[in-house]
């Protein structure tokens, strides 16, 4: 098949076909680049599959997995056309690496996450995590997408309390959304704005950590 996107790996030391392991597929924000993510999620290098994941469409500097109408208001047509393009390629991961599918995990942050809170919905649990910094589900996802239960699925959200871009109301909005759906939803807000914190970054790792060894 045709690679849906541009990608980095990074694969544990004695890394061998013979194993299977937990992987993580990163997202990143809109304008940033899968290296950025991969930076994020260096802590994990010897324990996962680390996979950045490049947007395919040029933004400033970076990159963007679809283009938006107004701030919140992703086009429909290309964020249907990602979503289905990001399923496509952890399936196509999957088989590539030595991948243990019931332990597929995704990280997002900002359109990252928007994605990775998506694809749990759409996936439902042929994706044993999310971790979601700094997002929110639109609306037609909530409304029009057909969904797949979460309810056994491992999830983290996080945002910052200053968050400019996504008021910290949205972060809320998102958690309880989810928390009607699977009541082990982990939830924290951070004293930031629109990033990733030393101590956000140290309780996602852990979270992961700690996720991979359970059933």
């Amino acid at each position: 098949m045709s690679i849906p996107y541009e990608y980095s790996v990074v694969l544990p030391e004695g890394y061998t076909e013979g194993k299977r392991y937990p992987v993580l597929f990163a997202l990143h924000g809109k304008g940033s680049n899968e290296q950025d993510m991969l930076g994020l999620a260096e802590p994990l290098k010897n324990e996962f599959i680390l996979i950045g994941i490049r947007g395919d469409l040029p933004m400033g500097q970076g990159y963007q997995y679809y283009e938006l109408r107004s701030l919140g208001n992703p086009i429909r047509e290309m964020f249907d056309r990602a979503v289905g393009r990001l399923e496509a390629f952890i399936e196509y991961a999957t088989e590539k690496y030595a991948v243990d599918p019931a332990r597929r995990y995704v990280l997002g942050f900002s359109q990252g996450a928007i994605l990775a809170m998506t694809l749990a919905l759409t996936m439902g649990e042929r994706i044993k995590g999310i971790v979601a910094l700094n997002g929110y589900i639109p609306d037609f996802v909530k409304t029009e997408y057909p969904q797949r239960s979460v309810i056994n699925m491992s999830i983290f959200i996080s945002h910052g309390e200053f968050d400019p871009v996504f008021p910290v109301k949205i972060g809320y909005e998102t958690a309880a959304y989810f928390k009607n759906l699977n009541d082990r939803v982990n939830f924290k807000t951070y004293p930031s704005g629109h990033e990733v914190t030393g101590a956000n970054r140290r309780d996602v790792m852990n979270f992961l950590l700690e996720d991979r060894l359970t059933d």
